[in-house]
């Protein structure tokens, strides 16, 4: 499946769903933001969000700080 991740074309293999792609990733599924095709993932939905070949993603990675 080929995705653009953050801008850049990206092939995935077994990535069926936003939280399989935060885990491909490995990114830490509390601390990121989703927009899948210009439309925010709620992090309740990653795993019932299912992906297609195309799709456009924006992930946020948070970083705390002080």
């Amino acid at each position: 499946m080929n995705l653009t991740v953050n801008g850049e074309s990206r092939g995935f293999d077994g990535a069926p769903n936003v939280a399989a792609l935060v885990e491909a990733l490995g990114l830490d599924v509390r601390k990121v933001a989703v927009e899948r095709n210009l439309e925010i993932v709620p992090r309740s939905a990653y795993a019932a969000t299912n992906l297609s070949d195309g799709d456009r993603i924006e992930i946020v990675h948070f970083i705390g700080g002080g």
